[in-house]
C-alpha cells in the first residue's frame, strides 16, 4: 500500500473519529458534566482511532505495546496546534478565530508520520522467540 493511500485513509479515519467523539460527547452530556463527557468521549474515540488506524489505515496487527504508545500521536497534535496557534496569533497577527484551523491543518501531516511510525513499528517481543531469534512455534 502506498503512502498516498495511507494518507487518504488516515484523513478518512480522522473524520470518522471526530464524528465518533462528538456523538459520544452528546450522548454522555445527557447524564454527565461536560468535562467528564469530553474526557470519556475523547478516550473512547482515541481507542476506536487506534483500532481503525491499525487495521484500516496501516493494515497492521494492533498490539498492547502500540496501544500504549498511540497517545503520543495526540500529544504531538496538541503540541503542534498549540504552538501553531500561538505563532499565528501572537507573532503573525492572524485572527484568533481562524488560527486553530490553520494550525490543525499543519498538524495533520506530522500526526500522520507519528502514527505511522508507532503503528508500523515491529514489535520485538523476545519472549516469543527462541535463542536464535526465530519466532517460537
Amino acid at each position: 500500500m502506498t503512502v498516498r493511500v495511507q494518507m487518504v485513509r488516515f484523513a478518512f479515519v480522522g473524520v470518522v473519529n471526530t464524528g465518533t467523539y462528538y456523538a459520544c460527547y452528546l450522548l454522555l452530556l445527557n447524564r454527565l458534566p461536560y468535562v467528564v463527557s469530553h474526557v470519556v468521549a475523547f478516550l473512547l474515540s482515541m481507542t476506536g482511532s487506534f483500532f481503525l488506524h491499525s487495521r484500516f489505515t496501516y493494515r497492521t496487527r494492533p498490539t498492547w505495546r502500540k496501544f500504549l504508545f498511540f497517545p503520543l500521536t495526540n500529544a504531538a497534535n496538541f503540541v503542534i496546534t498549540t504552538s501553531g496557534v500561538y505563532l499565528l496569533v501572537d507573532v503573525l497577527h492572524f485572527s484568533s478565530r481562524y488560527a486553530p484551523l490553520f494550525a490543525a491543518a499543519a498538524a495533520v501531516p506530522i500526526t500522520f508520520v507519528v502514527s505511522r511510525t508507532i503503528l508500523l513499528r515491529p514489535d520485538n517481543d523476545r519472549s516469543r522467540r527462541d535463542p536464535e531469534g526465530a519466532p517460537a512455534r
